[in-house]
């Protein structure tokens, strides 16, 4: 009976990259699971990332359908972050194809417009199986973006931290000040940036 629900069952997983981090990240998936799969990926979605990366595959190849969508920086600042993975999500299951016959949200707020049912399931990530699933190909989407901005941006090792607000990442803002990949909305950034044009400042009146 589970393996039959959940053939119809697509999962939106949103992707903590941490407070200050560029982007968010939304998955959306739909894939069929039973009760020995689920107890198997409670267990493996808490490996590390070479673990995660080894399932990816094997998660894509069962899926009847999945999405990955990126909510950048600017749309963070201009909608705010919580409405900003609402439409993230809302992109990812209109996305989907075959469409959606019901969504399993992971926390506790269910996205407005979606095309379909859906319901909210706090810890569903440790509960569901779909949404079991969408967590690992989402940390894994998360952190090939890390390292494709730590090639870019080596200075703020974001292929370390991942996007989240480490003593590593906020001591690289205050040295380095924020790239275009930082969201300007968040606290941290913006004593960045206020420290750097205080110190332009100083500098200009100094004659230095």
């Amino acid at each position: 009976a589970a393996l039959q629900r959940l053939c119809f069952v697509r999962a939106a997983f949103e992707a903590g990259i941490g407070l200050d981090a560029l982007v968010r990240l939304c998955r959306a998936l739909d894939t069929a699971h039973g009760d020995q799969a689920a107890a198997q990926l409670a267990v493996l979605r808490q490996f590390v990332e070479r673990r995660r990366e080894a399932l990816y595959p094997l998660i894509l190849e069962r899926a009847l359908a999945w999405r990955i969508e990126f909510v950048e920086a600017g749309e963070i600042d201009a909608l705010n972050i919580l409405q900003a993975t609402m439409a993230g999500m809302r992109r990812a299951l209109a996305a989907l194809s075959p469409c959606a016959q019901h969504a399993l949200i992971d926390g506790n707020r269910v996205p407005d417009g979606l095309r379909c049912p859906a319901t909210a399931i706090i810890g569903g990530d440790a509960s569901e199986p779909s949404i079991m699933a969408a967590s690992i190909l989402a940390k894994v989407a998360r952190d090939a973006r890390m390292r494709e901005l730590h090639a870019q941006f080596p200075q703020y090792g974001f292929d370390r931290h991942k996007g989240y607000p480490s003593a590593m990442h906020r001591e690289a803002l205050r040295t380095h000040g924020p790239c275009p990949q930082h969201r300007r909305s968040f606290a941290p950034v913006q004593r960045a940036l206020c420290e750097g044009a205080q110190h332009d400042l100083r500098h200009r009146a100094s004659g230095t």
